[in-house]
């Protein structure tokens, strides 16, 4: 059984929101960083989508989660992924870097991607799997309070008193099947659980399982388009899901609603460029208790996909993601 903490204390002069993150001898769950562009997002959580959309995409994204909270999660992430045919194989091959934070747990996580991609029906079949390292990093800063009967870190064997890091082999597997039209996929993360070991215990990283489907709808101006989509995460024990709806003007814009229930509700905007380039941002608006001491969350991201043949993104690009 493990522990996973935040601790928020006032200080003379200053009130300020602390997270401290304790970490225990035996084992608990690591939450994947959460992100409410989802379905622009997808390489992340499913090596399977790798080099179906046929051209080469390049995606970054930063999310400032509970402004307000000191220590409160940052994510920060790259992938990239292209269609290859090795040996006149359909594949895909892609790269995940991603930063992730929270109080003093600083997580890296670089994988790479190979998808093996099939015609089936209307559309196309991605099997994919991600490998790679696993980074984390434990950097406390311990505020002890004057008075009281609290026991400074170096009376407990279990909690850190200095920086460690640690490194695990991680990997995932996902499949990923598209059309002109609608999307799904299944993907896990952590499939090996890997083990994380510092010197004063250790800790897990739990499988974490992933759907996300979405639909293009037409509507009756022909300029306009319904995108509907659906997301659901949980590691085995509790789950999480969004479902969102997003409106598209001329395939150049895009905007709506998402909601997570227990969690925000979340606006979506997003525009491409003259360049081809798309730009979206997504702001999380708190429904639960913490709404009293955030502002929200904000979160950035950009897209560019093109086909080295062409060198820019043509118009017949189908992604029913980014169009």
């Amino acid at each position: 059984m493990g522990l996973f903490l935040y601790i928020k204390h006032v200080k003379k002069l200053y009130s300020a929101s602390l997270f401290i993150v304790l970490s225990v001898y035996t084992c608990f769950s690591q939450q994947d960083p959460i992100t409410s562009n989802y379905m622009f997002n997808t390489l992340t959580y499913n090596p399977g989508y790798a080099g179906t959309s046929g051209m080469i995409c390049a995606t970054a994204l930063n999310r400032q989660q509970w402004l307000g909270f000191k220590g409160g999660p940052s994510t920060t992430l790259f992938n990239i992924s292209a269609p290859v045919s090795p040996f006149n194989i359909n594949s895909g091959v892609g790269l995940i870097v991603e930063n992730d934070n929270v109080g003093f747990d600083k997580d890296i996580n670089i994988k790479l991607i190979y998808s093996y991609i099939t015609d089936m029906g209307p559309g196309k079949l991605g099997i994919g799997i991600n490998a790679g390292m696993f980074n984390m990093t434990l950097d406390p800063e311990w505020y002890i309070p004057d008075g009281g009967d609290f026991t400074p870190p170096s009376g407990d064997p279990l909690i850190p008193e200095s920086k460690e890091s640690a490194l695990a082999f991680d990997a995932g597997l996902g499949v990923y099947y598209t059309t002109d039209k609608y999307y799904a996929g299944l993907s896990v993360t952590h499939i090996s659980q890997p083990k994380i070991k510092f010197t004063k215990g250790e800790t897990y990283l739990s499988r974490h399982y992933y759907f996300t489907a979405g639909y293009v709808l037409q509507l009756p101006n022909p300029a306009l388009e319904l995108l509907p989509s659906f997301y659901a995460m949980s590691d085995g024990k509790a789950i999480q899901f969004s479902a969102t709806s997003l409106v598209r003007y001329n395939k150049k814009a895009w905007g709506g609603v998402s909601y997570r229930p227990g969690d925000a509700l979340v606006g979506i905007v997003g525009i491409e460029l003259f360049n081809g380039i798309r730009v979206g941002y997504a702001y999380d608006f708190p429904t639960s208790d913490i709404r009293k001491s955030t502002s929200g969350s904000h979160e950035f991201i950009v897209n560019y996909c093109f086909s080295l043949s062409m060198g820019k993104s043509p118009m017949r690009y189908k992604s029913i993601r980014f169009l």
